[in-house]
């Protein structure tokens, strides 16, 4: 880590103190390219030298205070020399290497000495150049080594992570820029939680989409498998009760699996899946998400500690409680005015105050009497925005069961939305049980509820209403009992499939300017919440689409 963070210190702190790390193709190509001196051959004595090499060669420096992975270890005699493997290509400076390169080399180099070996310089070898490159071991390299693990170890026993770079080139091409968001975290730093921001200053360093897509499984007598390095869907036939594949999908592009209902999964895909950190989340029959199943969880202890302590001081959990109610009664207001044929003024300029009054909020009660305000005039309205030649109208909001149609597809979008932030917070390192509006309670993602807020009138109502205005749902599509309103296995799948519609459409941020895909938005808006709990940024910035 020593070379990371001589790199850039936040880098360092991400990936070792909150163990956070995202593939990109550098990173892997440079797996690829250690291949070799990779192999684990252990430990390095004295009579194990019986050749002039050692490979990955592991020692620790008790009195340096470091412990090393040497990737080649040459010897001479009683002299040592160390080398570092690295994919590219020598870079024309001078000297030849990069200084995080020098430092991890004569990191090496002390710890060597320390174990008894003779080692006055390093070399690099670029894989692409194929080139090797000498790195002495003079004073000033020797004492910058020392400096940098002693501030190094401060770091980590301070327990803040450092401020990201400003504008550095370096950011480009960094496998954790979507986590470390440098930008984005240097433009709200700037701004203080006030104003608005300039155009054109944040460089979209994340992808604005993922590659990888959740996987849905839906109805009864499905069962999910491993082939090779694929996930197959199999369904019984009713009538003959044959297996048949209906469907797969390769296990590299799956980000995450589904399963509604009676649907079963074996083992070997179950464990598959674990080992490469993709969720599978459960539902019930009618959509209500009971649970997650999943590998490790996050390692970011250090989260969890800073989210109980705000979620324990209720002035924090307000601040915080303030902003996601705000949000959501601005996208409210935002959903009437671009779906509404005729919206009332009165609505209107009523959403627009609430919204104010929830930033001043002096209480939760307060605020949940707000929100409740908001919510009453906001579906007083949904009834308009949906075509009345397609014979479904909306009352009120219902659940529990829902007693119309429109309820009934609300509720399963909400559903979805609500595992999609589950998943992601969990993703991040947050415990999703633990809310700041939401109050915890036995069972209830409180978190993931409360990051809900902003997003159901864009995503999940959004979904909603094009399905019903297209005429996607129609009245057959729904089962009529004396208790609610159901949905069958068919408009299942075309709910889930407006969902996933909605949620991939590419929008301009409101804020930084650049174009990424709703669902990361959710991702984007979580680590920024972790960025307020850290207290690198005053206030959480609610998603307000214009």
């Amino acid at each position: 880590m020593l070379n990371e963070f001589a790199y850039c210190p936040r880098l360092c702190y991400i990936e070792w103190i909150n163990s956070e790390f995202v593939d990109n193709a550098d990173t892997v190509d440079g797996r690829f390219q250690h291949r070799r001196v990779d192999q684990d051959l252990g430990k390095v004595s004295e009579d194990k030298f019986e050749t002039a090499h050692a490979r990955s060669v592991f020692l620790t420096g008790e009195k340096v205070g470091i412990s090393c992975r040497i990737d080649l270890l040459e010897r001479d005699g009683r002299m040592v020399t160390p080398v570092e493997y690295k994919r590219g290509e020598a870079p024309n400076i001078p000297g030849g290497v990069y200084e995080p390169e020098r430092v991890q080399l004569c990191a090496q180099g002390l710890v060597l000495r320390e174990n008894g070996f003779q080692c006055e310089q390093g070399t690099v070898y670029f894989v692409r150049s194929k080139k090797r490159v000498p790195v002495a071991f003079d004073k000033v390299l020797v004492q910058k080594t020392k400096d940098l693990i002693s501030d190094l170890r401060r770091v980590a026993e301070r327990g803040q992570i450092p401020p990201p770079l400003q504008d550095s080139p370096k950011c480009n091409r960094c496998s954790l820029a979507g986590i470390c968001l440098p930008d984005e975290v240097n433009l709200l730093k700037e701004m203080g939680g006030r104003g608005e921001p300039k155009k054109g200053l944040i460089r979209r360093l994340l992808p604005a989409r993922d590659d990888a897509l959740p996987v849905y499984v839906v109805g009864h007598g499905h069962t999910v498998r491993k082939k090779g390095d694929r996930l197959e869907i199999w369904s019984k036939d009713k009538l003959g009760g044959n297996d048949g594949k209906v469907n797969e999908a390769r296990l590299r592009e799956i980000s995450q699996v589904n399963l509604y209902g009676g649907v079963e999964i074996t083992t070997p895909a179950f464990v598959e899946l674990m080992q490469r950190g993709v969720p599978v989340l459960h539902f019930t029959h009618g959509g209500w998400f009971q649970g997650i199943s999943i590998g490790h969880t996050h390692k970011n202890v250090e989260l969890r500690i800073k989210q109980s302590a705000w979620a324990a001081d209720r002035k924090k959990s307000l601040s915080i409680a303030r902003c996601l109610i705000f949000g959501k009664i601005k996208n409210c207001r935002t959903q009437i005015r671009r779906n509404d044929p005729n919206p009332p003024p009165k609505t209107l300029e009523l959403l627009d105050k609430l919204s104010r009054d929830a930033k001043k909020a002096s209480s939760m009660e307060k605020l949940l009497g707000i929100e409740g305000a908001a919510a009453e005039a906001y579906f007083s309205r949904l009834d308009d925005l949906l075509k009345g030649d397609q014979g479904f109208s909306f009352l009120n909001r219902n659940k529990r069961p829902p007693l119309d149609p429109v309820n009934a597809v609300l509720s399963y979008l909400y559903g979805i939305l609500a595992k999609d932030l589950f998943a992601t917070l969990l993703a991040v390192g947050f415990d999703p049980y633990l809310g700041f509006y939401h109050q915890p309670r036995y069972g209830r993602p409180a978190l993931a509820l409360d990051m809900m807020e902003e997003f159901r009138p864009i995503i999940a109502d959004s979904a909603a209403i094009t399905l019903f205005n297209n005429g996607e749902l129609l009245d057959k599509d729904f089962i009529k009992t004396g208790i609610g309103i159901s949905l069958k296995r068919q408009a299942k799948r075309t709910v889930v499939g407006g969902y996933e519609r909605r949620i991939q459409t590419e929008i301009t941020h409101p804020i930084f300017g650049y174009k990424v895909s709703y669902r990361r938005v959710l991702e984007v808006q979580a680590r920024l919440l972790a960025r307020v709990l850290s207290g690198e940024i005053k206030e959480y910035p609610a998603f307000v689409t214009r």
